[in-house]
């Protein structure tokens, strides 16, 4: 018996490899999905089930994907607002059986209708469960976010109260494997590893050490999450089933004279991190450093957008395109080569971004210039939890819907927690014209230091 995690970085995406005697499953597969058939095949095993824990919101499913390129069956819970086409419905109490392992389905409803849990248990030794596959209903920290059904708010909020004592009844030995880890954006408070158990959570996990249903339900229903415009799009495609990835997803290399003749309208990303992009970069780029293309890029970009990146190398353009892979944007045509220092010898037209220390800052603030306006482009919890005085939030995700509510004659200094979220508004602003940005490097970690 043996399980195999596979995390994707970025979108902090959990996936499991589960098998024994010479056949395996496959619990949340991700849409780059040859990996899983490689490990099972290294295992000695072959795929024959892939299991769901629910429709997800923030990335692709790649269950449809290895179905056809295993042959196995794909499993989803009930009440997924509609047909998921390319699955069988499982339920309640049905088993599946891998020799001595077994797979016993939880309904745990309340991050979404249709979510369910996996319970695992080896019938050579007990009854006890040994593992617990959770998907966005129980994290390591944290508990699944139960937004989706604005108008059900109260009564999601106490189905997944439910669920969680339906995963305490388990037992404090099980074992807790999730559909995401820290850094997701299904969860705020999530712990940095990925490994626990149901004890440990039952002692240990605020939201799992509130004993009253209702007030549960009072904490989930005062949350506050960001749902990006892309969300509605992997729903869709979570339904219906998306299409397999290139089989090569290194994009191609454009050297200057190639990248200036791209077709008009392409959008084009700067994916290296942000002290290059401040220091140089071509007009009108969208600043989104890879590690952050998960969490930002479907809030700027549309599934038809022709994408082109600026990348520091080939091995991080591929990683970015397949950040983009992952949630839909498919239609990356290039990467500029060899690098942004040959577009600037090549003397062609570039910017810089101005970044201010804390000690200018504080300047600032005691004695704001004329027509300056300091904007934080947080998250709302963050900012509640540590406001800055004289600072207009505006989220970064929102900030391009905004800019129309800002005054392109004003100069704006941008901060946020570190400097990477303002990095990526400032890119946000001087593409909807307004160029008289600078960004805080450090923002509230610098204050909260100097504090």
């Amino acid at each position: 018996m043996f399980i195999q995690t596979f995390k994707s970085e970025g979108l902090s995406h959990l996936s499991y490899l589960i098998g024994n005697n010479g056949r395996a499953a496959v619990i949340d597969p991700r849409r780059d999905c040859e990996v899983y058939a490689e490990a099972a095949a290294a295992e000695g095993c072959r795929i024959t089930h892939i299991f769901e824990t629910h429709r997800n919101e923030d990335l692709i499913s790649g269950a449809p994907i290895l179905a056809q390129l295993t042959g196995a069956a794909v499993f989803h819970g009930p009440n997924a607002a509609g047909t998921v086409r390319y699955a069988k419905t499982t339920r309640e109490s049905d088993e599946f059986n891998f020799g001595n392992l077994q797979l016993r389905v939880l309904e745990t409803p309340g991050h979404t209708d249709d979510s369910l849990s996996f319970v695992l248990y080896d019938t050579d030794f007990g009854d006890d469960a040994v593992a617990v596959f959770t998907g966005d209903a129980l994290f390591i920290g944290d508990v699944g976010r139960t937004d989706f059904y604005p108008e059900r708010s109260e009564e999601v909020a106490g189905l997944l109260f439910d669920s969680l004592q339906k995963l305490v009844n388990l037992g404090d030995q099980t074992l807790i494997y999730p559909a995401h880890g820290a850094g997701s954006v299904c969860g705020d408070n999530m712990a940095d590893r990925e490994f626990s158990s149901i004890g440990y959570e039952r002692r240990n996990n605020p939201m799992m050490k509130i004993p009253s249903r209702q007030e549960f339900i009072n904490r989930k229903v005062q949350e506050h999450h960001y749902q990006p415009p892309y969300f509605r799009e992997m729903e869709r495609l979570n339904m219906e089933g998306g299409r397999a990835t290139s089989s090569i997803l290194t994009p191609a290399a454009l050297f200057p004279d190639a990248f200036k003749e791209l077709p008009d309208q392409t959008v084009i990303i700067d994916v290296r991190g942000i002290s290059s992009f401040l220091g140089a970069h071509i007009p009108d780029s969208l600043a989104l450093p890879t590690p952050m293309i998960p969490a930002f890029a479907g809030w700027f970009l549309n599934p038809d957008d022709k994408l082109a990146l600026v990348a520091a190398s080939a091995p991080e353009a591929e990683l970015a395109a397949r950040h983009l892979a992952r949630i839909g944007f498919d239609r990356v045509l290039g990467y500029l080569a060899p690098d942004m220092p040959q577009w600037a010898a090549m003397a062609e037209p570039f910017r810089a971004v101005t970044v201010i220390d804390l000690e200018d800052f504080k300047k600032r603030r005691a004695a704001p210039p004329e027509n300056w306006r300091l904007l934080d482009v947080r998250g709302k919890g963050e900012v509640d939890e540590n406001p800055v005085d004289q600072a207009s939030h505006h989220y970064t995700g929102t900030l391009a819907e905004e800019a129309s509510e800002l005054d392109p004659a004003r100069h704006y200094t941008i901060m946020c927690g570190s400097g990477a979220r303002a990095a990526i508004a400032a890119s946000v602003l001087m593409r909807r014209g307004i160029r008289n940005v600078d960004v805080f490097l450090g923002s509230v970690g610098a204050l909260m230091a100097d504090s």
